[in-house]
């Protein structure tokens, strides 16, 4: 798996990704990123990238040109395809069977934006997967983009050290209605700290009713914490007066 990611700060990355999973990962391997600084492809002597919004209004808008010519060339660098993500407040939710679709793809390329959006034009020309990580609003994309690359690396074959951990984390486990749940309580040593003892079913020895346990700590913890992923999708609304692009993710 390759990743690039064009950002206008490419500083941001590299301490976040070298390290741990991440880190690991691209040591072994099994997955890549490029960082590109779209400041590079600006043809304003002063390598400017932004400018005041048509219409006035507060804050800058992310200019056409330089992020077009970026996109263009890192594409021509690798003959694999790369599927465009656009981090932007205004983009469908990241949900983790988005990340399982993402993790089979070879190949994306991540637009960390900033300022007070990116000038729709070059938007609509490029046609990127618009994703956003939730509800709030960040300064610039690059935490989204760090957020993507993480939650997509961790589910490379290999990647991981068991080959369960990713199938039993929060939201990879269904209900028999195929909704997801949030992960079971995890306990390790000492079997008692503080007047606190570990589950003494933990400790017997039954891996089926270990499971049982588990399973049962997952429905129980999903319905008081986010009763809304029990909700069948039908019955969920989506609220269509959401305001178009103010900032990122």
């Amino acid at each position: 798996m390759r990743f690039d990611i064009l950002t206008l700060f490419p500083e941001v990355f590299e301490p976040v990704l070298g390290a741990s999973i991440t880190g690991r990962a691209r040591s072994a391997g099994l997955v890549d990123w490029r960082i590109t600084d779209i400041r590079t492809f600006s043809k304003d002597k002063h390598r400017r990238v932004d400018d005041r919004p048509f219409g006035g209004g507060p804050g800058m808008v992310m200019t056409c040109q330089p992020l077009w010519d970026a996109v263009q060339s890192v594409e021509a660098s690798d003959p694999r395809p790369a599927t465009r993500v656009l981090t932007t407040p205004q983009g469908e939710p990241v949900t983790q069977e988005i990340i399982e679709e993402l993790a089979r793809l070879p190949r994306l390329l991540i637009i960390a934006g900033h300022y007070e959006g990116v000038d729709e034009r070059v938007v609509e020309r490029l046609a990127p997967r618009e994703l956003s990580i939730g509800d709030f609003v960040l300064s610039g994309g690059e935490i989204p983009a760090l957020a993507l690359v993480d939650a997509v690396t961790r589910l490379l074959p290999g990647v991981l050290g068991h080959d369960e951990s990713a199938s039993s984390d929060s939201f990879s486990v269904k209900d028999e209605q195929g909704r997801p749940l949030l992960d079971c309580p995890h306990y390790t040593r000492p079997r008692s700290w503080d007047g606190m003892d570990a589950p003494e079913i933990l400790f017997s020895g039954d891996h089926a009713k270990v499971d049982a346990w588990r399973r049962q700590q997952m429905l129980e913890r999903t319905k008081a914490r986010r009763p809304d992923l029990l909700q069948r999708p039908n019955d969920r609304t989506t609220d269509d007066t959401t305001p178009r692009r103010d900032d990122q993710p």
